[in-house]
């Protein structure tokens, strides 16, 4: 091959003067929820919450009413409903307690799902736009984020905190969408929640759903794609479901 490059060429040229081609950057975002998405953390929120309600003399929590009433839902309004005599201090108090409990259990199981890092670096190589929309709080995010060195991936972090009503509402992912300069229907969704599900599909986007918290056959009721971890994930295969 010859060492001349034509000027108005757009690729690399190697040290041996072969031509590599760019791979075009992708014309989509991509925005992950946390706890069940990034990290498979339910069993310990759900132990959290179990012994958050043992400490108060509560009913015993099946596993039916935390995926069905809690999961997906942030700490301060699930407290809420459950200690409906409390102030906004003891709501706070609760919430801690619940937090703590969780952090204790899960630290020494905390690691990304299976895949996820190669994944998140294959997108960003690829140029996609990556934002985190959780409805936990900042705290919770760097209790992850300073464990599993996966920051640097995300343009943008938005806690439940952030907007006026959580996950069904897609306020989140909308929010998410308009911090990566991103229209909603550019923009794809990863969660395991069926909150989460039904806000990044009323956001009017595409949801890939995990199978971490719920059966395939409730995730597929409101994912395009469902998937157990991010191992075979590849940009091109996200690509793929804006040609569906």
């Amino acid at each position: 091959m010859s060492d001349k490059q034509d000027p108005n060429y757009n690729g690399k040229v190697l040290s041996s003067g072969e031509i590599l081609d760019e791979a075009p950057k992708a014309s989509f975002a991509a925005i992950f929820d946390m706890d069940g998405t990034l990290i498979d953390n339910t069993p310990f929120h759900y132990k959290a919450w179990q012994l958050l309600f043992k400490k108060y003399n509560m009913p015993e929590l099946s596993r039916e009413t935390y995926k069905g009433e809690i999961s997906g839902v942030p700490i301060a309004n699930t407290v809420r409903r459950y200690f409906a005599d409390a102030d906004e201090n003891l709501i706070k108090t609760i919430a801690h307690e619940k937090q703590a409990f969780y952090q204790q259990e899960f630290l020494p199981y905390l690691k990304p799902i299976n895949g996820l890092e190669n994944f998140l670096a294959e997108l960003k190589d690829g140029g996609v736009k990556m934002a985190v929309a959780t409805s936990s709080d900042m705290a919770d995010v760097d209790f992850i984020f300073d464990t599993i060195p996966i920051r640097q991936y995300f343009d943008a972090i938005i806690t439940g905190d952030m907007v006026n009503e959580p996950k069904p509402s897609p306020q989140i992912f909308l929010k998410a969408a308009e911090q990566l300069n991103a229209r909603p229907e550019n923009c794809l969704v990863f969660e395991d929640s069926t909150a989460g599900l039904k806000a990044g599909k009323d956001a009017g986007m595409k949801v890939v759903g995990i199978t971490t918290a719920h059966p395939t056959e409730t995730v597929a009721k409101a994912a395009r794609l469902v998937i157990n971890d991010y191992a075979g994930m590849s940009l091109q295969k996200l690509a793929a479901l804006f040609d569906e």
